[in-house]
């Protein structure tokens, strides 16, 4: 897949968060969080969990006949989901990096066919039935049912599915003519819109790295892992209302890469 020849292009990535639609500043994301890196596994996998695993009601789950989010509301920009082609030195790696990181942690992931798609766009060939098969055991129906989501990806009625990774910064730690090590700080946005969501939309700081090889002369990934933090002190925004906030993910799509 390929986005252009200009892949130095920046991309002015959006402000964003969410919390308990009408609730007080957010509280501190829990530290245990970060026990639950693995390789492999998606960059906003460790909030789905945590969120998972915060329980709610059953009227949050989405059914077989839920509204699927209409694509032209809350599809991301740009005409393709990974940019290919990245240059074979450091920046090059850093933009592949910062691009996977938001694939990977897309909405697309929870849909089966678009998850495929994805892995097979950023992994390397030697990675792509192994990381296809992780990232297929992570997104079991019994983990989007946990989420409030249906056993193909779809929100319930009346609600949008938010899941972005949002890349605040890149850093090589290791670089070489057939491989590099990235860390990619991140921003995430997860959670379900709408009055009833029990699940609201709120936000993460996270970093992710990435293994990358040197495969059919473009970056790509070997493996991936994940950490929490660095995390900002929370500024004085207030928390926005459900109407807002749904109008907001419905209104500005997301990007479909970084830099």
């Amino acid at each position: 897949m390929n986005l252009g020849d200009d892949h130095q292009t920046r991309t002015r990535l959006p402000d964003g968060g969410g919390d308990v639609y009408g609730g007080a500043r957010r509280a501190g994301r829990s530290s245990s969080r970060s026990l639950v890196t693995v390789v492999g596994v998606v960059v906003l996998l460790i909030a789905a969990i945590a969120f998972a695993n915060r329980g709610g009601d059953d009227s949050s789950s989405a059914s077989e006949t839920g509204d699927k989010p209409k694509t032209s509301s809350t599809a991301p920009t740009g005409k393709h989901p990974v940019q290919s082609g990245f240059a074979h030195d450091e920046q090059g790696a850093q933009s592949a990096a910062a691009n996977y990181a938001v694939a990977l942690g897309s909405d697309g992931m929870f849909d089966k066919t678009r998850r495929h798609e994805i892995v097979q766009a950023v992994a390397a060939p030697s990675s792509v039935d192994r990381l296809q098969s992780g990232f297929d055991a992570d997104y079991s129906a019994d983990f989007l049912k946990k989420i409030g989501l249906s056993e193909n990806g779809r929100a319930p009625a009346g609600s949008t599915f938010v899941n972005r990774t949002l890349p605040a910064g890149t850093k090589v730690t290791a670089f070489g003519d057939k491989s590099a090590t990235v860390e990619v700080w991140c921003n995430g946005l997860f959670g379900l819109t709408g009055e009833k969501s029990t699940n609201p939309v709120t936000s993460s700081w996270f970093t992710v790295t990435m293994t990358l090889s040197w495969s059919g002369d473009d970056w790509k990934v070997l493996e991936t892992s994940q950490k929490t933090g660095p995390t900002p002190v929370p500024g004085d925004s207030p928390v926005s209302g459900a109407d807002e906030m749904s109008k907001a993910v419905q209104e500005f799509g997301g990007f479909t890469y970084a830099r």
